[in-house]
């Protein structure tokens, strides 16, 4: 049953729908991006500069002197890089389209004596300065590695600009060069010297001039983002931490992923009155926080609240995963946002739990014949772990990370064994071997989180990939049975994406629509754990708790969708290992390691 949840006013409010862009920033957006592409056509294809469209284009700012295909290209390149940042409101875009603007109109004026240019950038420039105040964003939590990032994206997309301009210049082109040494030319020109394609007549210092820009935009752009002050992500400070587990104290029971607020790489904002703390991280622009506020239920909308300003300062798309029936209800009346079923969560109820009866026949069986094979299970709280064992634990539980990515964002701690986590559960698996292996006897790992003080939370699951199948199923038959003498009464499992569109497509009477979005998921299943998870889940007999994505509009979806995979780990958009600098440890404890298990695959 969902519980009443009052407001802060006694009413329901609606607050903006987040940073959605508003009509005079998205309009000047789509401007630049008009004139930047006009731009870039005009630089790039010669036919383009003799047609009717080129009568507009040339008025353009960047389409002025005797070097105009240069010209063209840089001022393109540029606008299109401002359209996003002045779309998403940043003061540093606006500031450089401030300036910008005047100059292409001055350099026109100066060259080709064009009124109309200036019109032109007069009439960009007019709104962005009326509307100043509507370009307010922050800047977004970055560091220098961005500049690797941009070298790379932006050498790749100069030399395709690049092949375009040297290919579009077919009858001006002295022989047939080849593939290989059109792609010389452009990286030659790309660093100012002269490669092996040549052209009749003025066209060769055309070309030259174009990639030379190309090269020049590349290297200033990342020069500029290599230099520039770094704002690291934000991280969760010793503080932070101390006041979110004294919330977890008080009312860690209402929520199972309450615990998975304390990750340590993201960021808290609290309600005004300290009762209650919405915790987040940013990804790609988009501010996702996972789970429902923690705290007194009186003082969510207070947090809420700072959560959307917090969104609105930065421009950021606020988006919320895996929240509870009552977190849904808060968050879309708060805010105005709206919500979607995406999953159920599977808890176990300990004392209804048997491993007897039909229902349960495969799970008692699979049990009972890896018990015969030799191996044990122990189920302990943290602190009951000697350090070396934990030792082993960790770098086991590292080793046998089946993937090169940490998975995990809103359903993982992220480290095992902190000091500080002494209540977290770890149920092990052993089986003595004539040739113990690197870790000795060790077969397998669950870890759980804390769930108030009469529950846990399962956090990761890894086990040795010899050891015999059917180790997760052990550990959690080993769990539940030792939950009463741990005092614990309910385990929350996986969380099952879209299940009841999975059970209900596989009934009788399922409508095609329905039996075609199963369909659907069927084969996603083969590469996402979205059908295999909500089967490994059903095993156990649970009940099942829904769980929301909340977002500002559906638009937003997708770009949520991406944000959240990246959160989660099945999209990756990292440096390679080799590339990638060293993590410090996290703290306290110098040994803990991250552990974003499986839970949310």
């Amino acid at each position: 049953m969902v519980g009443e949840v009052p407001g802060r006013t006694g009413r329901t409010r609606r607050i903006l729908r987040g940073p959605s862009p508003e009509a005079v920033p998205a309009l000047i957006a789509r401007a630049c991006t008009l004139v930047g592409l006009l731009d870039i056509a005009a630089g790039v294809f010669p036919r383009f500069r003799h047609s009717r469209m080129h009568a507009l284009a040339e008025v353009l700012p960047g389409s002025f002197g005797p070097f105009a295909a240069a010209l063209s290209l840089s001022a393109g390149v540029l606008l299109l890089l401002l359209a996003h940042g002045l779309r998403r409101r940043k003061r540093r875009a606006w500031r450089a389209a401030v300036v910008l603007l005047p100059v292409g109109a001055v350099a026109q004026f100066s060259y080709r004596h064009s009124l109309i240019g200036v019109v032109i950038s007069a009439a960009l420039l007019a709104p962005l300065l009326r509307h100043r105040d509507e370009f307010a964003a922050l800047p977004d939590p970055r560091s220098r590695w961005r500049a690797l990032a941009n070298f790379v994206l932006m050498g790749a997309g100069s030399l395709v600009l690049g092949l375009l301009i040297v290919s579009v210049h077919e009858n001006r082109m002295i022989g047939d060069p080849s593939l290989a040494d059109r792609i010389t030319h452009v990286l030659y020109g790309l660093v100012g010297f002269e490669g092996p394609v040549d052209y009749a007549g003025p066209t060769s210092w055309t070309v030259a001039f174009s990639l030379g820009a190309l090269g020049w935009l590349t290297a200033v752009t990342t020069v500029y983002l290599a230099f520039r002050p770094e704002h690291p992500a934000a991280r969760l400070t010793e503080d932070d931490e101390v006041r979110l587990r004294a919330l977890l104290e008080k009312h860690g029971g209402r929520d199972s992923l309450g615990h998975f607020a304390l990750r340590r790489d993201k960021a808290v904002v609290f309600s005004p009155s300290g009762k209650a703390a919405v915790t987040y991280r940013v990804v790609s622009g988009v501010m996702l926080a996972s789970g429902d506020p923690i705290g007194d239920v009186e003082a969510w909308p207070g947090a809420i609240e700072r959560f959307m300003d917090e969104a609105r300062a930065h421009s950021w798309t606020p988006a919320v995963m895996g929240c509870s029936e009552t977190g849904g209800e808060v968050w879309t009346r708060e805010t105005g946002l709206d919500a979607l079923e995406l999953g159920d969560e599977a808890v176990v109820d300990v004392a209804d739990f048997s491993l007897a009866g039909r229902a349960m026949r495969n799970v008692r069986q699979m049990v009972k014949r890896i018990e015969r094979a030799g191996y044990e299970t122990r189920v302990r709280r943290i602190r009951d772990l000697g350090e070396g064992e934990l030792d082993r634990i960790r770098r086991a539980a590292e080793d046998w990370r089946g993937t090169d990515t940490e998975r995990g964002f809103s359903m993982a701690l992220g480290r095992i064994g902190d000091p500080s986590d002494g209540d977290c559960l770890i149920a092990t698996a052993h089986k003595a071997d004539d040739q113990p292996g690197q870790y000795g006897d060790l077969k397998a790992v669950l870890h759980f989180v804390p769930w108030g003080t009469d529950g846990v939370s399962l956090d990761l699951m890894r086990r040795d990939r010899a050891a015999d199948p059917g180790m997760n199923e052990l550990l959690i038959v080993a769990a539940l049975q030792a939950a009463p003498r741990l005092g614990i009464a309910r385990i929350s499992l996986n969380f099952a994406m879209f299940r009841a569109a999975l059970a209900r497509g596989e009934k009788i009477g399922a409508g095609p629509v329905l039996r075609a979005w199963r369909g659907l998921l069927v084969f996603l299943s083969r590469w996402f754990q979205i059908e295999s998870l909500y089967k490994f889940n059903a095993k156990f007999r649970p009940r099942w708790e829904p769980r929301f994505v909340v977002y500002a509009s559906s638009r937003d979806l997708p770009r949520i969708g991406l944000a959240a995979m990246q959160a989660e780990g099945f999209v990756t958009l990292a440096l390679p290992r080799l590339l990638r600098r060293r993590p410090r440890p996290p703290r306290p404890c110098p040994h803990a390691v991250s552990d974003r298990g499986v839970r949310a695959a």
